[in-house]
């Protein structure tokens, strides 16, 4: 058997193009081109190939055959790398970026934001700085629809949709600790069983985007309340409504003050919140976003 020819860049896109859009018509208007020249691009392909792409017999739309679906997966791993490196020549053409925007989980500790922007400032003088604060899967919404160009996200955003668009950096994590005030009663115990929280109303940060809507994190109570705040949440806990988790460097002072009491559950050992930068592999950082970048990465061993 001879090898296969070499598929140029353009074919591939028209394949992956096809599968998107449902079908040789809908990639004709997505490429602005002749659905003629989709099926002849298609047809090249499959002969250089020397494989049957897509089932076109018997269906009114085009199907992948196995084969198809097997070079889907690396035709879209070759166009997200052209995309890629566009957009990095894109960037090393145009220079030093006029303004950053970031967005950010409310779980970053605020310790790690401003040893970041302090940095940041002193470094790029004159870029601007556009910062968002948001909760679970609306970090990962605002750079998915570009309103960011990285963010600090938790752990929502690799299952959903759009979730492949997106190149990821971890930099660490920030534990979670259940508390309550130390009136509530879960505070006035020493230890409890697994279980213990669940006849208590559970104040559970919840998700104001849709890409993880209905999602539940770290939720044991049978009872809850679900606030988008967590500056709210906060502060219900304070006033002993309710128990729940806070990072760890939020809640140090108040447990040390007394304000609140750290529950020790048998059922939350060990939760860790990660983090992790995320940008769209169609847009990657400029010079001072991924100087700041390496700044959180570094913190990990420093702060």
């Amino acid at each position: 058997m001879s090898n296969p020819g070499t598929p140029t860049f353009d074919q591939l896109q028209v394949m992956v193009a096809v599968v998107e859009a449902g079908s040789f018509a809908g990639a004709a208007r997505r490429l602005n081109r002749a659905t003629s020249a989709i099926t002849y691009a298609v047809d090249n392909l499959e002969a250089q190939l020397g494989l049957a792409l897509f089932d076109r017999v018997g269906t009114r739309k085009p199907v992948l055959t196995p084969a198809g679906q097997a070079v889907l997966a690396e035709a879209r791993a070759l166009a997200h790398g052209v995309d890629r490196l566009r957009a990095k020549v894109k960037g090393l053409s145009e220079g030093l970026e006029a303004e950053v925007s970031l967005v950010v989980d409310v779980m970053l500790p605020t310790t790690r934001l401003v040893d970041a922007l302090e940095a940041f400032q002193a470094a790029f003088p004159a870029v601007g700085l556009r910062l968002h604060v948001e909760a679970l899967g609306a970090v990962t919404q605002k750079v998915l629809g570009g309103g960011a160009v990285i963010g600090v996200s938790g752990p929502h955003h690799v299952n959903v949709e759009g979730g492949d668009q997106l190149d990821m950096v971890g930099i660490g994590g920030v534990s979670l600790i259940p508390v309550a005030a130390p009136f509530h009663p879960l505070a006035r115990q020493r230890a409890h069983a697994p279980g213990a929280g669940r006849d208590h109303i559970q104040l559970v940060l919840t998700d104001r985007s849709p890409l993880t809507a209905g999602d539940d994190f770290g939720v044991l109570g049978l009872k809850t309340w679900r606030l988008a705040d967590l500056g709210a949440k906060h502060a219900l806990l304070l006033a002993g409504i309710g128990w729940g988790s806070l990072p760890e460097p939020m809640a140090r002072a108040d447990i040390e003050a007394g304000r609140l009491v750290a529950l020790d559950m048998a059922d939350w050992r060990d939760r860790t919140y990660p983090l992790q930068i995320i940008y769209r592999t169609d847009a990657p950082p400029g010079p001072a976003a991924q100087w700041l970048i390496n700044r959180f990465q570094g913190q990990i061993q420093t702060l």
